[in-house]
């Protein structure tokens, strides 16, 4: 089994991971997710498979093609989390058998809005799951002259405000163009508590920043890095970006 070198930090703490049925000397130990306390903020179960796979596109010698393949399936495990947080409503059915069945109905309309160019990455995902779904585009880049964030782009539904809006963008490192996302979101009429962002990786620093800025909206995230995701220590943005955004 290959082992980093040990002067060589880990980008999260480590603990023994595995079903409950097996015993701590029967679970392997692996890097898990920086904890975060803050109630909006949901993070997948560091389950064997999580790790699994993002094992896989954090390692630097995993080819394109197999980055690609198991970026997305942890996008896949994104939206179905995301999924979970819209509101329902009880409706029971007859099964071919003639027996009830009291299930429930998802309450309302939902949209995609992936912030370009990596976010776009992420709308297969939400089209394997919500069919006929409508997706919007956000363009937020970095001024060169001021150093922050600029809307440049947006194409979203006319009636954005009366969906549920899943924000998409795979790398959340400071929070800058996540927040200003939003903020166009909310200028369009739509409610922050009517907003979820997915991402695959986040930092500490970025969590914090947009937990305190929107009270009202849930983050869900694959991965909490212990450091923020400009260092070199983390996946850089940019090869997210150019792998993930090249393959459209």
């Amino acid at each position: 089994m290959a082992s980093a070198p040990a002067n060589r930090p880990h980008v999260g703490p480590t603990q023994c991971v595995g079903p409950d049925y097996r015993s701590e000397s029967q679970k392997p130990i692996a890097t898990v997710s920086t904890e975060v306390k803050y109630e909006t903020v949901t993070t997948l179960p560091q389950t064997p498979q999580l790790i699994a796979l993002l094992t896989k596109i954090r390692d630097k010698n995993t080819e394109r093609a197999d980055f690609i393949f198991y970026s997305n399936r942890i996008i896949r495990l994104l939206v179905e989390e995301g999924l979970n947080h819209l509101p329902v409503v009880e409706q029971t059915v007859t099964t071919p058998v003639g027996r009830n069945y009291a299930g429930l109905l998802f309450q309302g309309k939902i949209c995609g809005v992936s912030i370009m160019r990596a976010g776009e990455a992420m709308e297969q995902g939400l089209r394997d799951c919500c069919r006929s779904v409508r997706i919007g585009k956000i363009l937020i880049q970095r001024d060169e002259e001021t150093a922050r964030p600029k809307l440049f782009y947006d194409k979203l539904p006319e009636d954005i405000a009366d969906r549920w809006v899943l924000l998409l963008d795979p790398m959340f490192a400071t929070g800058g163009s996540a927040i200003m996302a939003v903020e166009v979101l909310k200028s369009r009429g739509v409610p922050e508590e009517r907003i979820l962002f997915l991402n695959l990786i986040a930092s500490p620093e970025g969590i914090g920043n947009f937990a305190t800025k929107f009270p009202k909206l849930r983050v869900v995230t694959a991965f909490v890095d212990q450091v923020c995701i400009t260092s070199p220590l983390v996946l850089p943005r940019r090869l997210l970006t150019n792998i993930l955004g090249s393959r459209l």
